[in-house]
């Protein structure tokens, strides 16, 4: 088993102590809120780890190069360290938290295979025949675990990083990421709505600032350099980091926004053409739109975000994006992007083994499920 693996295993066994925890702590108020800590732990069995992976090999490449220069360098690194496997388990409940409130906001009705949180709030409420409306029951109670999810990743980091050498500094990535997916993830939502009174010509500059601020540096770049503080991490390796961490982030969520529009939902959990009924103006949509005959492009703008397309109308939208050119462009720039990171990588000072692995991890969330 790859020390990836093994990693994500006791990340998995951290998370469900953790909650465990929480819930007995909770009974103690009111065995009614066993609600809660089931949905949260439901949750969180799914996901690949994506963000705890690059916070361990943020860590990982720092300590392995140190110990490769002082020539005491042996296998790899034991990921078994407490501090990092804490602070990647309280990513991974901010990463629940910011999908919980994600799927409200954008009325979702699966995640990770299974219904989204809010679904799932919905069904327990028509199950257990209480009185009232389900839907507006279950967002409430979605958005309050929500927020308590976020309220225990930043306890979570808080009283790990407390005890850490470099834990003010890691802190301090921890709290930049959090503000700045907050923000990006408001300015997804504000272009959702405002992009018709906007400058046709910054449309695209739009699209690329919501995908840097609401994924591509909360899911690749922030998480690597919160590993690498932890370690004592050199400026220039952080730097290193940086122009390797961002541009896979932004194709990362490039490769996302392909999958939201073209994915197997076996593969991706969410429906075929989610993004479409979302109304998500992303790069792709905005290259779409650019290329497109004037007639077609404003039947675009017509149905997109209709969230009762059904799948002729997919097909037709998903026909017009493949007809524009727009994925080939993409998939491009995808490509363009892990080149630049790669660059990045191998100028800093890291171990071999970790430039191997973080090799892997480039093509593995930019080349999923094409």
């Amino acid at each position: 088993m790859s020390s990836t693996n093994r990693f994500s295993k006791r990340v998995n066994a951290a998370l469900a102590e953790f909650i465990r925890q929480r819930s007995t702590a909770s009974a103690e108020i009111s065995p009614a809120l066993g609600i809660l800590s089931e949905e949260a732990h439901a949750l969180l069995r799914g996901g690949k780890r994506v963000r705890a992976g690059f916070v361990y090999w943020g860590w990982q490449s720092v300590v392995a190069a140190r110990e490769e220069a002082d020539h005491t360098a042996g296998s790899e690194i034991d990921p078994g360290f407490p501090g990092i496997v804490s602070v990647a388990a309280a990513i991974e409940l901010f990463h629940a938290a910011a999908l919980v409130h994600d799927d409200i906001i954008d009325d979702s009705d699966t995640r990770r295979g299974r219904p989204s949180t809010h679904r799932a709030f919905e069904q327990l409420h028509r199950e257990s025949e209480w009185v009232g409306d389900a839907g507006r029951w279950s967002r409430s109670a979605a958005i309050l675990l929500g927020d308590l999810l976020l309220n225990w990743a930043d306890d979570l980091v808080l009283t790990t990083t407390r005890e850490l050498e470099h834990g003010d500094a890691a802190h301090d990535v921890y709290r930049r990421m959090r503000e700045e997916v907050t923000l990006g993830q408001f300015l997804d939502v504000l272009e959702e709505v405002a992009w018709i009174r906007q400058d046709p010509a910054e449309l695209l500059q739009h699209a690329q600032t919501v995908a840097i601020h609401k994924s591509a540096k909360y899911s690749v770049m922030e998480p690597l350099l919160l590993g690498a503080t932890i370690a004592g991490a050199s400026e220039e390796q952080l730097r290193a980091l940086s122009g390797y961490g961002l541009p896979i982030g932004v194709a990362f969520q490039m490769r996302d926004d392909l999958l939201g529009v073209f994915g197997d939902p076996s593969v991706t959990g969410k429906p075929a053409g989610d993004d479409l009924r979302e109304g998500k103006r992303t790069v792709l949509v905005e290259i779409a739109r650019r290329k497109l005959p004037a007639n077609v492009r404003v039947l675009l703008d017509e149905l997109l975000g209709d969230d009762s397309l059904d799948d002729r109308q997919i097909s037709m939208l998903q026909d017009a994006i493949r007809s524009s050119g727009a994925v080939e462009r993409v998939e491009h720039m995808i490509e363009r992007a892990v080149g630049q990171a790669l660059e990045s990588l191998h100028e800093g000072e890291f171990s071999r083994s970790s430039v191997l692995e973080l090799e892997r991890l480039a093509s593995s969330v930019t080349d999923r499920a094409r």
